[in-house]
């Protein structure tokens, strides 16, 4: 049984960045997903796939899963890829290009 450790990103649907900032502990899945033939749902015997462990820091995630003797893998957070800006910085007088209608 394997874990993954990782800080979940922004979502990008929205600026905000709630959800954001903790470590999560998620296993990896040991069986595939089936097709249900009555329903037709996607389903899975392996329950383990439902477990998210939320900790403030990552060293919290690594302390628990060596502790519990889970075999994991970290995955260090991706640098957001842009500037946050404010929606006042469009209309600036020193922007690179001038604003026009």
């Amino acid at each position: 049984m394997s874990a993954r450790i990782f800080s979940p990103a922004k979502t990008a649907m929205q600026s905000g960045t709630a959800k954001t900032g903790h470590w999560v502990l998620e296993f990896e899945p040991e069986q595939r997903l089936k097709i249900d033939p009555l329903m037709g749902y996607t389903t899975s015997g392996d329950m383990k796939r439902q477990i998210r462990l939320r900790f403030q820091t990552r060293e919290e995630a690594i302390a628990y899963a060596e502790r519990e003797g889970l075999a994991y893998e970290v995955q260090e957070p991706n640098p957001p890829k842009r500037r946050q800006i404010s929606y006042a910085e469009n209309f600036s007088h020193d922007r690179r290009t001038p604003w026009t209608h």
